[in-house]
């Protein structure tokens, strides 16, 4: 009788940590599908975002913001945070020379962190900014590390606060791989 028992309670101890165990795999499986899909489409927004600034589209970019977005820039002497709407003015021209052919313009992202979920995201990582004259020598080379809130509206993305931090080195930028 007490083999009995004590089998009884072993084999009720181990069917509720199997169960524990299936809904924590199941759990992980169901974020992880959720997190792939987050990740999908933010992908997708940051293609956006770096075809509208090589191909010097202002009002593409304009749109990949929101219109209460803020940019922060804390690198060089003037570190300061402004309004989309008026960080926008300031790029305005660089929009027009690369539309015109003036310029050309790559960007290149890697990512140090992603965190969100359904319709938020903080993206953590460095950029490559890279301008050349009409002649493709190389006027402008920043590796800008930075962070990206964003949120999800009406199934699209847009930008809510872009910090764009001190200016850090290739070898950082390599370390990202």
């Amino acid at each position: 009788m007490t083999k009995n028992v004590l089998f009884s309670v072993i084999l009720i101890i181990t069917s509720a940590q199997i169960t524990s165990a299936i809904t924590k795999n199941a759990s992980l499986f169901i974020q992880t599908q959720k997190d792939s899909s987050r990740i999908a489409e933010l992908n997708r927004y940051w293609e956006r975002l770096n075809k509208t600034v090589i191909e010097g589209d202002f009002e593409g970019n304009k749109d990949c913001f929101h219109k209460d977005a803020v940019v922060v820039f804390a690198s060089g002497q003037n570190k300061t945070s402004v309004p989309i709407s008026v960080a926008l003015i300031g790029w305005k021209q660089s929009f027009k020379n690369t539309k015109e052919g003036k310029t050309k313009v790559n960007i290149e992202l890697r990512f140090s962190q992603r965190i969100g979920d359904e319709t938020t995201a903080h993206e953590t990582g460095i950029f490559v900014y890279t301008s050349t004259d009409s002649l493709s020598k190389v006027t402008n080379k920043y590796y800008i590390p930075f962070e990206m809130l964003l949120v999800k509206r009406n199934n699209k993305w847009y930008a809510m606060m872009e910090y764009q931090k001190p200016l850090v080195t290739k070898k950082e930028w390599d370390a990202l791989k």
